[in-house]
């Protein structure tokens, strides 16, 4: 009898994982491991996780590090026998551009809200009236209606008033998904917030009892020796020593169900058809459902998801010509900081890439990445890479008090941009999940079980293992 056949539709981490763990994950392969083939429309897999050459540095040209909080990445690593590789960060702590002013954001926040009044108290850069909402969650907190779902900003701003809201903790949450804590999923996104709104009382409270313990020494990021984007590498090289078929610049054109047959579905491209017993899309829900919309409704409503492309341009600097805040790895920017220049700031964060990993760091100069474009604010979108890079480097001036000629510089791109978690999201990933796992199709990646990186691994692994229970 034939093997069981998956094909898995994308080639980014996600898709990786799965063909790992479909592939018999740290163990290897055996005599049931289905026939895999993954089908990936771009010309490398990985996703936004590659790496680059800048200058005598090997870097991440996306995410260049990942939380310790979650274990998948770290699993991954030891079973791909990169425990070795593993670096922690080497800076914690961070800035916020407050009324033109750089102001030390204190420590023990969650996700950048606050989870004790003393932290507004003794921050600089807020107001008497922040300062006043803060104490009156803490005293005699607002009640607030949740339901089923709702907005982060409309919990923030009810709880913590308009300034806490968009000024200090939005910067963090909607810099982390790219888009607007008014329209994103806190049950989601952020369902320890929802959680505690639904509770009722005081928001820091109850955020403060469910912050998870830390040890005081272990860090909460890590990275690779040779980047994060060296990960889809690793994982290449073993899929294809395990037989696993790798297929790239291909664009899934079709999925269409079989009515009779060994096979319960045929996945085709321009130029071939690929019979399957299970279909995994780990593609962006907007393409899968484009590809599904005829076998259900719940399936076509995922194009609704929407996206939003993002920037990062990144400066070699020589050392001694720079001045940065003494601690920390970067600056978030509030959106619609007016400066000096038209309009307001592109910026909406800065990372100081070679104080957060030692591989990084050289005496001679530093490494900046500054991060622009949210959902709602595509701007950088017209400007060529000379010219943001000019841009870039006046906001700079701005935010730092000087920007002086880098040594290199390189601007990176992500179009496909990071899936927006509308308010009712769970519901429709339930619904699409619903009607297509029963046909043996399911929906794995960030477009469903969270955008970062842990949450994208375990996504992957977690559907290879449904896809071997329903083939078994």
């Amino acid at each position: 009898m034939s093997k069981p056949s998956v094909v898995i539709v994308g080639g980014g981490i996600t898709a990786l994982a799965a063909a790992f763990e479909l592939s018999g994950g740290a163990a290897g392969p055996s005599e049931d491991s289905p026939r895999i083939e993954i089908i990936e429309a771009a010309a490398t897999f990985g996703g936004p996780l590659q790496t680059t050459t800048f200058g005598d540095r090997l870097m991440d040209v996306g995410p260049d590090g990942f939380l310790v909080t979650r274990p998948e990445v770290v699993q991954l690593a030891k079973d791909l026998g990169l425990e070795s590789e593993l670096i922690p960060i080497a800076a914690s702590g961070a800035s916020i551009l407050l009324k033109g002013k750089l102001h030390d954001l204190p420590t023990g926040l969650m996700l950048g809200v606050p989870t004790d009044r003393k932290q507004v108290d003794e921050m600089s850069g807020l107001s008497k009236k922040a300062r006043k909402a803060a104490k009156k969650d803490w005293r005699s907190p607002r009640r607030l209606r949740v339901g089923d779902d709702i907005s982060i900003g409309s919990i923030l701003a009810n709880k913590l008033g308009d300034e806490l809201a968009y000024q200090l903790i939005e910067p963090m949450i909607g810099g982390i998904q790219a888009g607007r804590i008014n329209e994103l999923s806190a049950k989601s996104l952020f369902p320890a917030l929802y959680n505690a709104a639904r509770q009722g009382g005081s928001l820091m409270k109850n955020l403060a009892s469910a912050m998870p313990e830390q040890r005081s020494n272990a860090p909460a990021f890590m990275s690779l020796r040779q980047g994060v984007g060296s990960l889809p590498h690793v994982l290449e090289s073993i899929l294809r020593e395990r037989k696993v078929i790798l297929r790239t610049n291909t664009p899934v054109t079709r999925i269409r169900a079989v009515a009779a047959g060994a096979y319960e579905w045929e996945v085709d491209t321009e130029s071939t058809t690929t019979s399957a017993n299970a279909v995994i899309m780990a593609t962006p829900a907007g393409v899968t459902g484009s590809l599904t919309a005829m076998i259900d409704e719940a399936l076509s409503k995922l194009q609704t998801v929407r996206t939003a492309a993002t920037a990062m341009i990144t400066f070699e600097f020589a050392s001694a010509s720079l001045q940065l805040p003494q601690h920390g790895t970067g600056v978030l920017v509030p959106l619609r900081t007016e400066w000096t220049g038209r309009g307001s700031l592109l910026t909406t964060a800065i990372t100081f890439l070679d104080r957060k990993w030692t591989n990084l760091q050289r005496p001679e100069s530093t490494v900046l990445r500054i991060h622009v474009g949210r959902s709602d604010d595509q701007r950088y979108a017209k400007y060529s890479d000379d010219e943001l890079s000019d841009r870039i480097l006046k906001e700079l001036a701005y935010i730092l008090g000087e920007a002086p000629t880098p040594l290199r510089t390189i601007v990176s791109r992500w179009t496909a941009g990071l899936p927006q978690y509308a308010v009712g999201h769970e519901r429709l990933v339930s619904e699409a999940r619903a009607v297509s796992e029963p046909l043996n199709l399911f929906l794995a990646g960030n477009s469903y079980d969270g955008v970062g990186i842990p949450a994208s691994i375990n996504s992957g692994r977690l559907t290879a293992r449904q896809v071997l229970r329903a083939i078994s």
